[in-house]
């Protein structure tokens, strides 16, 4: 028998007028301008419907852990909450399993960038042949931050067709942000070695963990030290669901601090960024906040990751940092500026989420 999540009950949570205004509430609280939300799944209804039958079926790569999706609507509907939640910018984490899915899915992509402005520009890839031709092409279209999921792909993300890539990625300073861990369930290519071989080749690539690296919080968080570009998202982590199969170490916690003195060098606070996986949680969006807020790292800490980090990574507009992405000033970690961005249906198949 598989560990079992006490399923949300929508008719005992909170009508949906009530959470919009705990939501609001919480970052109005902060004195921020909205919520930057920079893991949620956006992707073409009919692959979003396989992602929603896999977890109702608790495929393997659920860990057997019974996944009741909380926010089961149509696109629109979608779209709106997030909007009514005051989440000014979010993300549309799309990835493939298979060869051949990728650019199809990148072609989508375009469509919904175009017409879902507060979206930040979302592209894919895998390990394949013309890989490195079809994320330069994103790049060109715009694409803002790219998805990698190690799990679900089944791909060493060391292998030698996503090099180029890796190389493009890093000179256009262009997140992306990689499920990489061994949760819910581990993969072939999960954990921290893999990644770390990708880093060690390409130590300004921007990657952003998801889900905190979980399981393996404390390797990941050995590489995020280590390699000056590399972020994390909250994804999962700390909530109640997730801590019953996979809790976070709290001799880690001061680790997730927010960086002080004059080198700045102590605690990773100023390089974690809220992601939720909207729409595929299995409770209420306001939970990931709560979670935060009780971890006791601060306001200022709070505001960091639910805004501001997310704000100065991809140069928001009104998030009161520079353009380019970083605060006035900053440099990456080797002082050398970022490289300039080089030049320029039916689903292949179902896909899973993370």
């Amino acid at each position: 028998m598989g560990l079992r999540a006490d399923p949300v009950d929508m008719a005992d949570r909170a009508e949906a007028g009530d959470e919009t205004e705990d939501v609001r509430r919480f970052w109005e609280g902060l004195g921020l301008p909205g919520l930057v939300d920079v893991h949620t799944h956006f992707m073409p209804e009919s692959v979003l419907r396989k992602v929603w039958a896999y977890f109702d079926g608790l495929g393997p790569l659920t860990g057997g852990v019974e996944w009741p999706i909380t926010y089961r609507a149509d696109e629109s509907e979608r779209l709106g909450l997030l909007r009514d939640f005051g989440v000014r910018t979010f993300t549309a984490m799309l990835y493939p399993h298979k060869p051949g899915m990728a650019e199809w899915l990148n072609q989508w992509a375009v469509d919904f960038a175009r017409r879902t402005p507060d979206c930040l520009h979302t592209a894919t890839l895998f390990p394949e042949p013309g890989v490195a031709a079809y994320v330069r092409k994103a790049l060109d279209d715009g694409a803002r931050v790219f998805k990698a999921h190690v799990q679900v792909g089944a791909y060493d993300p060391a292998d030698e067709f996503l090099d180029p890539a890796w190389g493009l990625l890093a000179e256009a300073g262009t997140p992306v942000v990689i499920h990489c861990g061994s949760g819910p369930a581990p993969g072939k290519y999960t954990g921290p070695e893999p990644v770390g071989r990708v880093l060690a080749r390409h130590p300004r690539l921007r990657l952003v963990f998801a889900h905190m690296g979980m399981p393996e919080y404390e390797d990941f968080l050995d590489l995020a030290e280590r390699f000056g570009e590399v972020r994390l998202d909250t994804t999962m982590a700390f909530t109640d669901f997730s801590e019953e199969f996979a809790p976070f170490p709290r001799r880690a916690l001061p680790r997730l601090a927010h960086p002080t003195g004059p080198t700045r060098l102590s605690g990773l606070g100023d390089r974690i960024l809220l992601g939720t996986d909207f729409p595929n949680i299995p409770y209420p969006y306001i939970h990931q906040l709560r979670v935060l807020e009780r971890l006791g790292l601060g306001d200022e800490w709070l505001r960091a990751v639910c805004h501001d980090n997310g704000a100065r990574l991809f140069g928001l507009a009104g998030g009161g940092r520079s353009t380019d992405g970083g605060l006035p000033g900053d440099r990456p970690p080797s002082g050398e500026p970022p490289g300039d961005r080089p030049p320029s249906g039916e689903s292949p198949g179902e896909e899973l989420s993370g």
